[in-house]
């Protein structure tokens, strides 16, 4: 489960944001992500809730937004968004689409706590 993977180095990013604010510790990390990341929610959820018990996400509330996949039609040139996995155009029904947004996950914002 390559979500452990990711939680960990989500943590590692939030204790060099920490530090380089004087924080003490975390409230809130916000990320985005695309429903293409390749990223199970609960999944990452669960490894979030696991792996933040001993550090300075501890108290942390995860807050996922999830990113549409948005499209780019290459035929009839429209731009559409997909709640699933289709890279299909809901127009024309091409296969020839570019993916604008939908592919990654990005930390967003944090809530940090100062001494």
């Amino acid at each position: 489960m390559h979500e452990y993977s990711i939680v960990t180095a989500l943590i590692e990013e939030c204790e060099r944001h920490a530090a380089a604010n004087n924080a003490n510790e975390i409230s809130r990390v916000e990320i985005k992500l695309g429903i293409l990341s390749g990223v199970e929610p609960e999944l990452l959820r669960t490894a979030f809730e696991t792996f933040k018990l001993e550090g300075i996400c501890r108290r942390a509330e995860l807050v996922m937004n999830i990113q549409p996949l948005v499209l780019s039609c290459l035929i009839c040139g429209e731009t559409t968004e997909h709640n699933e996995r289709s890279v299909i155009c809901s127009h024309c029904q091409s296969g020839q689409t570019k993916v604008l947004d939908g592919e990654d996950m990005l930390l967003m914002q944090l809530e940090l706590v100062q001494p």
